[in-house]
């Protein structure tokens, strides 16, 4: 039989279907914003929409967060397609499994397999949401102190069928309801990451019907082949150089008494237009819940590169082949192994991991690279629960947080939340969080010389106060940077450290640990401290007029932007351009 030719794609296609599948990845996100139940979801956004091929190769990405879904879908798509060999239209697969792929076990994730019209699996639509509550221990989808899984608590699906022929599996339903302190919010927000995973599904197979299937598949090669070739073109205009770091997470339970040291070592080769991130030389997995998966190991290396060269290289499959991780087995930052917890693989050690390698690239040349983002989680981003008029609560909130790392050419994003985010979860609306549940903001704002000072500076830490109202909440988190705040990069100093207070009745602060889940009554506060991000290159070559504004605006006082960012002023806060030109004069002089 003659076999029938593959159709060409020319560029002007190959645009078109990029937005067209770029399309469907918006309108499954825009679906799970829409129609969540919990703040997590429908205020903070904490959730990532992404399209792969039938062979479980990431097309799209659009609208995610990095640390999702970078790497570990395909694992988890393969993981569907091994235990369900006969795959048919119509089934669903419920996916949380840190040990199959998924970030961690909060990730409640629908795997859907698109099938066209002859029974052939074309593509799979991932669609990804933190859970307020995923029937852990204790009331927080962040247990930092959990010893294994089990103490952790979390129902484990590895890609388990919840649909089929579009009708539930009420049996799993009743599991997670069962489980979950508020089963009504789990419920709303697992249909609606149902909802846009089938919106995908539905787009996909109309998409399929008017385009045709061959030419479909003609354009996921090209589309790989086009990102190669311009991550290709990237990495042989960077210098080529080896360059180790390390990044520093704070003590937490079941660590050494100093933290636990992450080290990176970053390997540029132009020649072979590849770049290659090595993480085997790092402690064994822990006896707390701060361990990586799998799928968070490799998205967080490769969230320091793409922070650091052009960002119009697309995200996919083929770009990815330029990149390479070395992983080993039983390592903190590596491949775990049941039951090892990995509660909160999506942040603090994943962090402290893409930091390092952005500032690993920060040292091969100036205008590369990044310095740090601010860790986290503090308690401003914790989960707060308990029980208001006999109904019990959950919910993370986001009142405050911030940390964006200076870069050759920016400041810090005020709003990034951690690296691993990019900026993709939004800052709570006070209004809203005071709302849906029993509490009041006292105060949310940013912090004065708290930003790490450099040629461009990070941003500013943020301080958020909050408290019960007519009842007791439990505020948990797991807030890093207390003792190791964020790096700067080519000179560039470090960011506010992050702290977290206890108010008392009296008005006093009284200090509580970076882990915990911390119970504040209600004539209480929690009051929270945000790191502040690292800034890039020295503070002295800052443009002047940059430092007045900052000034101006309340972010840096005057005495920090003459001592540290060798800018003068007159008496009206305008700016001595002579005294400047001369402190600065007599700073190169001294060397």
């Amino acid at each position: 039989m003659e076999q029938k030719a593959t159709p060409k794609i020319g560029g002007v296609e190959m645009a078109v279907l990029t937005a067209r599948f770029e399309g469907i990845a918006h309108k499954m996100a825009n679906t799970l914003h829409r129609t969540g139940r919990s703040g997590i979801l429908t205020i903070a956004r904490d959730f990532s929409c992404v399209i792969l091929t039938a062979d479980h190769e990431l097309l799209t990405a659009s609208d995610s967060l990095p640390i999702h879904v970078l790497r570990g879908p395909e694992i988890m798509c393969k993981t569907m397609t091994d235990n369900h060999p006969e795959l048919r239209r119509g089934d669903a697969y419920l996916h949380n499994s840190p040990y199959h792929g998924c970030t961690h076990p909060a990730d409640h994730s629908i795997l859907i397999p698109v099938i066209d019209d002859d029974g052939v699996h074309r593509f799979t639509v991932l669609a990804k949401g933190h859970q307020a509550d995923c029937g852990n221990a204790l009331p927080t989808t962040y247990m930092g102190a959990a010893k294994d899984v089990y103490g952790e608590g979390a129902l484990i699906f590895p890609a388990v069928k919840i649909q089929s022929d579009y009708e539930h599996n009420m049996d799993i339903v009743r599991m997670c309801r069962m489980r979950i302190r508020v089963p009504d919010q789990w419920w709303g927000d697992y249909l609606a990451t149902l909802g846009a995973a089938r919106v995908g599904e539905r787009e996909i197979l109309a998409l399929g019907r008017e385009i045709g299937w061959d030419a479909l598949q003609s354009y996921c090669r090209s589309w790989f082949d086009y990102s190669e070739q311009r991550m290709v073109d990237v990495i042989r205009a960077m210098p080529k150089g080896t360059v180790t770091r390390t990044s520093r997470h704070d003590r937490f339970p079941a660590t050494p008494e100093d933290g636990v040291e992450i080290k990176v070592t970053v390997d540029v080769r132009p020649e072979d237009a590849m770049i290659e991130v090595d993480l085997r030389d790092n402690p064994d997995c822990m006896e707390n819940g701060i361990n990586l998966s799998e799928g968070t190991a490799t998205s967080a290396p490769m969230v320091g590169i793409f922070n650091s060269i052009d960002h119009t290289v697309p995200k996919n499959e083929g770009s990815f082949r330029r990149i390479k991780v070395h992983l080993r087995d039983n390592c903190c930052v590596g491949r775990p192994a049941h039951p090892t917890s990995c509660s909160v693989a999506t942040t603090n050690l994943a962090d402290r991991v893409a930091n390092p390698v952005q500032c690993a690239i920060a040292d091969l040349a100036d205008g590369l690279g990044m310095a740090e983002t601010g860790a986290v989680i503090p308690p401003s981003s914790g989960v707060i629960s308990g029980t208001h008029d006999n109904e019990p609560f959950v919910n993370e909130v986001y009142l405050g947080c911030t940390g964006g790392a200076g870069t050759p050419t920016t400041d810090g994003w005020l709003t990034i939340l951690h690296v691993g985010n990019a900026g993709m979860c939004y800052q709570d609306s006070i209004e809203i969080d005071e709302l849906r549940h029993p509490i009041l903001v006292h105060a949310r704002r940013l912090m004065a010389d708290t930003e790490g000072a450099g040629r461009f500076r990070g941003a500013l830490g943020a301080y958020s106060e909050f408290s019960p109202l007519g009842c007791d909440i439990t505020v948990a988190y797991v807030s890093d940077g207390n003792a190791n705040p964020a790096a700067g990069a080519r000179g560039g100093l470090h960011g506010g450290p992050s702290s977290q207070f206890r108010r008392l009745a009296d008005g006093s602060l009284e200090p509580v640990p970076g882990c915990a889940e911390v119970v504040i009554g209600p004539d209480q506060a929690m009051v929270s401290i945000s790191c502040g991000g690292g800034g890039y290159g020295p503070p002295e070559e800052r443009e002047p007029e940059r430092v007045v504004a900052d000034v101006r605006e309340g972010w840096v006082s005057r005495e920090r932007a003459e001592t540290v960012y060798a800018v003068a002023f007159t008496d009206s806060l305008e700016l001595d351009t002579a005294g400047t030109a001369l402190i600065r004069k007599d700073r190169a002089q001294a060397g």
